[in-house]
């Protein structure tokens, strides 16, 4: 699955079939449902699922626990746009 494949399920009630924990985390996350996409990865014990917490919390505008979550995941705060760090993420973990 490619970038855009990912971007077509968008319109899927439900995460493609077989993908991770990481990229359903983002598709809820795109869906508007960011507390389960949190749900999902909160307790995962990764630097990936660090990532995407502090993307979370990034988003939920907690910005002391995102920089928490970041440096866990070794690596800083971007500053770009959430839409651009989401891409990023998922092209990741594609």
């Amino acid at each position: 699955m490619d970038f855009a494949d990912f971007q077509k399920t968008l319109s899927a009630p439900s995460p493609p079939a077989g993908t991770s924990v990481y990229l359903q985390a983002l598709w809820y996350d795109a869906q508007g449902q960011w507390e389960q996409g949190h749900e999902l990865i909160q307790d995962v014990p990764d630097q990936n699922a660090s990532w995407i917490h502090a993307y979370f919390h990034r988003k939920e505008g907690d910005l002391w626990n995102a920089d928490y979550w970041y440096r866990r995941a070794g690596k800083k705060r971007p500053s770009v746009s959430l839409q651009e760090e989401w891409e990023a993420l998922v092209r990741t973990f594609l």
